[in-house]
């Protein structure tokens, strides 16, 4: 028993190490403008820290709930002295160690001849791997496994997503059927469902054909089917538990349904893919995940028991499912596509055979192995805390001068969110659009209570203003990036909400 909580001791050490490593060559790289900037990648900060503030709740949300992304943080919040750069750059630490306990799962008991613990930690090598390929600081691109480090896209719904694949597979191997674990997965499901609907895609979905397909060939039918009804039952759950939430949830998702335009969809993506095959990382990414959705093929052929053939068949179906689902529809986000980076790794977990060599050998190797990732891992620490600390003064301009100001002022939706997050009350930056109306797209609508305004925060990535031609500012104060449009003893009044 002791060896057992060695061995996985080991790879959880492992995997902090590969955390790190991952999070550090990101955080240095043109990626971490979502890691850290972006307007869309701070929704969860802001939501969590007006929840821990106290102040009146009245999201405008989209589809997504990010609850489990916001508890996160607001327990990283609640418990370490960071600053914001720093609580986003551990919660990227976090993300990566969850996907290994997820991957961990799905690689099975130990059994002898196996080696689940080494092979779930070379699953996250190569999505480490697959991450720092990620070179583009675009969120339209389909650079997809660095995505898993932010707190906004969809990073509990892929561990979720993972972690449902391995529940599965401990049933499916198990001796004795678990009713514990069926609880689990039903219970996974739901809380996925209720806080991101593409769990039902990328999981429900290609779970439920699998194993429909593994049905005639089960010895014991009532085991799958049992499995099918935890899953379908804890996404329909989840479902029911979104409608009490409906007056947080600004966009049900269906405005993004678009079948009419599937060959625009097929455009969009294919430019994507000819960008990223533009970039030396990029040819490596594209090869990693062709080869692993080989290994996955192949797995399914040669699989020698359910499980492996579950987990094996699962890693290819879901990329090839989502990439036809997202066409079908119409979409056009690469976000939606993520099941690309993550799913094939599946392929290296379904089938733990240990490595066949002298005892001396095997420890050469896992010795040898355990330095660089304990070498990678330690250097890895100053140039994480090094890239989220790294200074802005332009924005450090704007948030002083909107401190210091003690009034409220306004700007627009990819302008405002970053200086919002970093000022000391947020409520005194109001989203808006172009003419003043409140923008009520991911934020508090609480905010909107301000009514009238006195300066305007711009770059640029604002939209002109249209405003009425009295409205003639006093002074006009250069940030760097941002200006300062400030109206002085004066007030604009804003208009009516919209999402």
């Amino acid at each position: 028993m002791r060896r057992v909580w060695v061995r996985e001791l080991a790879g959880w050490s492992g995997a902090l190490a590969v955390a790190l490593i991952t999070a550090a060559q990101v955080a240095s790289s043109a990626r971490s403008e979502l890691l850290f900037r972006d307007g869309d990648s701070l929704i969860v900060a802001l939501f969590a820290r007006s929840v821990l503030s106290g102040v009146p709740l009245d999201w405008a949300m989209s589809s997504v709930l990010f609850l489990p992304e916001s508890a996160v943080f607001a327990g990283l919040d609640t418990l370490l002295p960071l600053d914001v750069n720093g609580l986003l750059a551990v919660n990227a630490v976090i993300n990566i160690l969850a996907l290994y306990g997820a991957l961990r799962l799905a690689a099975g008991r130990r059994r002898k001849g196996t080696a689940p613990v080494a092979w779930a930690l070379v699953g996250l090598v190569t999505f480490g791997v697959l991450a720092m390929t990620d070179v583009s600081g675009s969120r339209d691109a389909l650079d997809l496994a660095s995505l898993v480090l932010t707190t906004t896209y969809y990073s509990a719904t892929v561990v979720a997503v993972v972690l449902s694949v391995g529940l599965v597979r401990r049933l499916v191997d198990r001796d004795r059927f678990g009713g514990a674990l069926l609880v689990v997965l039903g219970a996974t499901a739901a809380i996925a469902t209720l806080s991101n609907p593409l769990y039902a895609v990328w999981a429900t979905v290609p779970i439920t054909l699998v194993l429909a397909l593994m049905l005639p060939r089960a010895p014991h039918r009532i085991r799958p089917t049992m499995i099918l009804v935890a899953l379908i039952t804890g996404t329909a759950l989840g479902f029911l538990g979104r409608i009490p939430l409906r007056a947080w949830i600004s966009n049900t998702g269906a405005d993004y349904i678009q079948p009419e335009q599937w060959t625009e969809s097929v455009g969009y993506y294919g430019a994507l893919l000819t960008t990223r095959a533009g970039t030396p990382a990029g040819v490596i990414g594209i090869l990693i995940v062709i080869a692993l959705i080989v290994l996955a093929v192949v797995g399914t052929a040669q699989a020698e028991d359910f499980g492996s053939w579950f987990v094996s068949t699962v890693a290819w179906t879901m990329p090839v499912l989502v990439i036809i689902g997202a066409i079908v529809l119409g979409t056009h986000a690469a976000r939606y596509l993520q099941p690309l980076a993550f799913a094939p790794v599946l392929a290296l977990v379904a089938a733990t055979r240990s490595w066949r060599a002298p005892f001396r050998v095997q420890s050469v190797v896992a010795a040898t192995v355990s330095a660089l990732l304990l070498i990678g891992g330690a250097l890895s620490v100053p140039r994480l805390v090094g890239a989220s600390a790294s200074p802005d003064p332009d924005l450090t301009c704007v948030t002083d001068w909107v401190n210091a100001s003690g009034r409220t002022g306004a700007g627009q939706f990819w302008t405002v969110r970053l200086p919002k997050l970093h000022v000391e009350d947020p409520a005194r930056l109001v989203q808006v659009d172009h003419e003043l109306n409140g923008y009520a797209w991911l934020v508090n609508r609480e905010d909107f209570e301000a009514r009238e305004v006195s300066f305007l925060v711009e770059d640029a990535q604002t939209v002109e203003w249209r405003l009425p031609t009295s409205e003639i500012p006093d002074e006009v104060i250069g940030c760097g990036r941002y200006r300062i449009i400030d109206f002085g003893d004066a007030t604009v009044p804003l208009g009516p909400q919209h999402s």
